[in-house]
């Protein structure tokens, strides 16, 4: 008596466990259908399936890398390499999802083939590549002497006068084109001035040649450039002395970034370990500050060793922003770039190199969008595949595992709602390939099972109790299923590291499945068993497949 009553109380306190546990399994599979269920309400309903290129749709670009200006010992394969990486990085940061960056080489010709899934439209596909800046350091080579300087300064002066005398807004051509810091800071505008502050000639325009609203038709030129000058108003002060207030640009002639030309160096915008946005300590001038990777430390070491005195250009996108004098050899792989950035453009610029700037120029050409009509009717197939597997497959553990076999149907149910949600919540890009990665994970989570049901039905035929053969069944099969599970997820993440991003999609689909597919077989079949097992069940073998001799 005290036997059963202790066996009684040991059984209600096992009971209770199992009723907890099947609790928490009904409540992670109803969260699990809300994060699935296309048409879910509220914070449920924000979990989208990202579906890459070859279900979707989206945009082909073909890019030709010019490794042309390689030169010494860069290697141009791996600066290919290199821009693969940085725009796969730039792609990935806009949210574009599991983008297809690849390489293809044939002989001196260098492309890069990207494929962005769910960008339609293929100008803002191709905005996406070239928002990446093209970042180059180049040092003072000789001045070519057929050069003339000086009408290379009045000829861009000029071009900036006609601009403002067709109607340009003056304010943008101050800030886009002036050589005077402050006039360029504040859009051209030098405030009410009295006779006397600006050279002779820069006073003689705006007091004595020109009325109020008018832009000087010719340029001004004084000793320090050509000024381009409009008139903006005019008063006369307390004192009743004439005031003026203009605005500016100056095109100067000392300005020494025409004076000599570039070469390229081997420092590029690949080196760039790090940039973060500073201010000026004199100007608060926004700056942009640069730290670099061990190789760029090293080359720009040399570099300024070898330049001290002599400027070194930074160039973003083919453009001068800052030539700063080298002092001294700089050895700690810092530098910073000027150039009149406002405080967004400066922001913008940290983004964009930490991304990573372009380490050698690209060209488009060749661009299309790919549709989805092939991909939508592959979906399909695919997913009739999937639905007649998954009949079969419960079909045949109905046949030879009878009641077993059905709650086995059931925890496939399960298992798919927590792949699914999972897929939508990290969420996974899935592709073709990801779908049959998924499909086959189904297939591991039934044989997961079935591993089990043969160890119960062999512990059944040896006279043990229903209750014992279930767990018997479990603990004896749990070893294999573990081992060739992990074998099989190691497989997975050496195609995940190595594998190209269609092989990824593949690979990460059915990692994921594998490992919810041992939580389903050793979790949830075996708590759904424990629920229906009862003294009612012993000897009825028939329905656990199981024919006693």
């Amino acid at each position: 008596m005290n036997k059963y009553n202790k066996f009684s109380s040991s059984g209600q306190l096992t009971s209770s466990k199992i009723r907890l546990a099947f609790a928490a399994i009904m409540l992670l599979s109803i969260f699990c259908f809300l994060i699935v269920w296309p048409k879910a309400p509220g914070w449920f309903g924000s979990f989208n399936f990202h579906l890459g290129l070859d279900l979707q749709g989206g945009s082909h670009l073909v890019y030709q890398a010019d490794v042309s200006g390689m030169t010494g010992d860069i290697d141009s394969k791996d600066s290919v390499e290199a821009l693969r990486d940085v725009i796969e990085r730039r792609v990935n940061a806009y949210g574009v999802s599991e983008p297809v960056v690849q390489t293809n080489y044939s002989g001196d010709n260098y492309r890069i083939i990207v494929e962005l899934a769910g960008v339609m439209d293929i100008d803002e596909a191709i905005a996406i590549i070239d928002r990446t800046p093209m970042l180059e350091f180049k040092t003072q080579a000789p001045l070519d002497p057929s050069f003339d300087y000086e009408d290379q300064v009045k000829n861009r002066a000029e071009e900036i006068l006609a601009k403002a005398l067709a109607g340009e807004d003056f304010s943008s051509l101050a800030r886009d084109y002036s050589e005077d810091q402050s006039s360029a800071l504040g859009g051209g505008d030098l405030g009410w001035v009295a006779k006397g502050i600006f050279v002779p000639e820069f006073d003689r325009a705006i007091f004595d040649e020109l009325k109020i609203g008018e832009i000087s038709p010719n340029l001004v030129e004084s000793q320090f450039g050509y000024h381009i000058i409009k008139k903006k108003d005019e008063r006369l002060n307390d004192l009743g002395e004439r005031e003026v207030n203009a605005s500016h640009v100056l095109i100067a002639k000392t300005d020494a970034d025409l004076n000599y030309s570039w070469q390229d160096t081997a420092l590029t915008g690949r080196h760039i370990q790090k940039a973060q946005l500073n201010f000026d300590e004199r100007t608060q001038e926004p700056l942009v500050l640069l730290s670099f990777d061990n190789e760029g430390k090293d080359i720009f070491a040399e570099l300024t060793a070898a330049n001290i005195g002599r400027p070194i250009g930074i160039f973003l996108d083919g453009e001068l922003r800052s030539s700063p004098i080298v002092q001294e050899a700089i050895r700690d792989g810092q530098a910073q770039i000027s150039g009149r950035f406002t405080i967004s453009e400066a922001k913008s610029l940290v983004k964009d190199l930490n991304l990573g700037a372009l380490p050698v120029p690209i060209n488009l050409i060749s661009q299309q969008t790919v549709g989805a009509t092939l991909g939508n009717e592959s979906v399909a197939k695919s997913l009739t595949a999937g639905i007649i597997g998954f009949m079969a497959a419960a079909l045949f553990m109905l046949v030879f595992y009878r009641l077993p076999g059905l709650i086995s149907v059931f925890a496939l149910f399960v298992y798919t709602l927590i792949v699914l949600a999972i897929f939508k919540m990290v969420p996974v890009t899935m592709t073709l390939a990801g779908v049959a990665g998924f499909i086959l994970s189904v297939g591991m989570a039934v044989d997961a099972n079935i591993l089990i049901f043969e160890r119960s039905k062999e512990e059944l035929k040896e006279g043990r109790s229903l209750r014992t053969a279930i767990e018997n069944g479990f603990n004896r099969a749990w070893p294999s299923i573990r081992d060739s599970n992990i074998s099989s997820i190691i497989t997975c993440l050496i195609l995940a590291w190595f594998g190209t991003s269609i092989i990824k999609g593949f690979a990460i689909t059915l990692a994921i499945g594998i490992m919810v597919s041992m939580f389903s077989a050793i979790t949830v079949s075996r708590t759904f068993l424990r629920i229906i097992v009862s003294h009612h069940l012993e000897g009825k073998m028939s329905l656990f497949g199981v024919k006693m001799k």
